[in-house]
């Protein structure tokens, strides 16, 4: 039985062709290719990075570095030359994005500013994550260590992830947790369209906390015929949380 015949990778050229198209696909604010390219530095860090990252896998340490140095200046985005990044990469606004040498992004990857791909440990093997196809992850998001977020996975602003993710999930908060799952996601295009809707993990325990105790004031007002039950309206606050509390002088 023969080998299936291997399919060529694309040149440097062909992925940034990819690259500006990724800009002008999923940025409304672009309106042509010289516009990308000129004013774009998300972009400007990619296409250098792709430079830097030959440099480093032919055994060019130093200039690889020195290279991703200067890009690190210009664009503010600082990305090691040992990173593995995939195609249409789009790394939106361009700024204090890190990501770490290990670190491996797959294709039509989406980074917001403020995200960082860090690692947990001084050991010198894979110690940062892996972003697999269609990840999002919002501004301001850490997801630091040898972790695994999963095809087609999103990333809510400002959550830190230390953990793997499952495919097609979204996470928020500190430490991230799986709050929607896919069936309940609306994708069109590759593109998730309900990146923006983060739910509040700590804000639904708070009140499931408040009803459990309107649960068990009721049940003590039933018990306790002198016991007036859950108040109407909080003394604190004035919302009806139900919790009875009066404020002491």
């Amino acid at each position: 039985m023969s080998a299936a015949p291997e399919i060529p990778k694309p040149g440097l050229s062909s992925l940034i062709r990819e690259d500006v198209d990724a800009v002008l696909a999923r940025d409304p604010a672009a309106r042509g290719r010289f516009e990308v390219l000129c004013t774009y530095p998300g972009l400007h860090a990619v296409m250098i990075h792709r430079l830097s990252h030959w440099l480093w896998r032919k055994g060019w340490r130093f200039p690889a570095r020195f290279l991703s140095f200067l890009a690190r200046m210009v664009t503010n985005v600082d990305i090691h030359p040992g990173a593995v990044i995939g195609r249409r990469l789009f790394i939106d606004h361009g700024a204090c994005v890190v990501i770490g040498e290990t670190a491996e992004i797959g294709d039509d990857c989406t980074l917001y500013h403020g995200v960082t791909l860090g690692g947990t440990t001084l050991s010198r093997g894979k110690r940062h994550p892996t972003l697999e196809d269609g990840v999002l992850v919002g501004a301001g998001a850490k997801v630091l260590g040898a972790v695994v977020i999963g095809r087609g996975s999103s990333v809510g602003a400002n959550s830190v992830v230390i953990g793997d993710v499952p495919p097609g999930m979204t996470v928020v908060g500190i430490p991230g947790r799986v709050v929607v799952p896919a069936a309940m996601r609306r994708i069109s295009g590759g593109i998730d369209l309900d990146h923006h809707l983060m739910p509040d993990p700590v804000g639904r325990a708070i009140g499931c906390l408040v009803e459990r105790i309107n649960h068990l004031e009721r049940r003590l007002a039933e018990m306790e015929p002198g016991h007036q039950g859950p108040a109407t309206q909080c003394a604190i606050c004035a919302d009806p949380c139900g919790t009875g509390t009066e404020v002491k002088e």
